[in-house]
């Protein structure tokens, strides 16, 4: 039987099962009572991870939540056509499918040979965590223009080799490699 976790023993970016579906903590905001005989409740800002929806919920302290039967697996996307994103399991070295409703947005992170863990909750993967940072070619931007930085804009659209759209800085141009910082969708520097 899995452990059971109170309320106030959850942390941010920890995994926990409520209402039969597998959350991850987002923030956690605990406050404790001002009057006797209060209760200590915990707030918690939690992503459902089979449907993404992300909402508020408070708890107290005391209610306790099973330990989900959530598994992470190293793999490594190959390609993708029109059955979907195909990925190499590292141990099993199996080919494993993903469909556009799993990856969603995530879809313009991905880039030949690019490392991931692959959620699985009862053994049916739910989706994919990325590294921090990925490193993607810059498909096409406009050329910086002297003077621009004078009305305070320092950063130009840039379209990426996977069709995702971001803001770089004037400097960068069209086949430069660069990191983007993969949870905010933002540059992270030259690669």
């Amino acid at each position: 039987m899995a452990a059971l976790i109170e309320a106030i023993e959850i942390k941010r970016k920890a995994y926990f099962e409520y209402e039969s579906a597998p959350y991850h903590c987002l923030d956690v905001e605990v406050s404790k009572p001002t009057a006797r005989g209060g209760q200590t409740l915990v707030r918690l800002k939690m992503r459902n991870l089979l449907t993404r929806a992300v909402f508020d919920k408070t708890f107290k302290a005391g209610d306790k939540f099973a330990e989900p039967d959530l598994v992470m697996s190293a793999a490594t996307f190959s390609y993708a056509d029109g059955d979907g994103f195909h990925f190499m399991d590292q141990t099993s070295f199996e080919t494993l499918t993903l469909g556009t409703d799993i990856l969603g947005a995530d879809r313009g992170l991905l880039v030949d040979n690019v490392e991931v863990q692959i959620h699985r909750y009862n053994g049916q993967p739910i989706g994919i965590v990325f590294p921090p940072h990925v490193e993607l070619i810059v498909a096409s931007t406009e050329m910086g223009v002297r003077g621009n930085t004078a009305s305070g804009s320092v950063t130009k659209p840039a379209v990426l080799e996977t069709g995702m759209e971001i803001q770089v800085p004037l400097f960068i141009k069209e086949g430069e490699k660069i990191k983007v910082h993969t949870e905010t969708r933002e540059f992270a520097g030259r690669a």
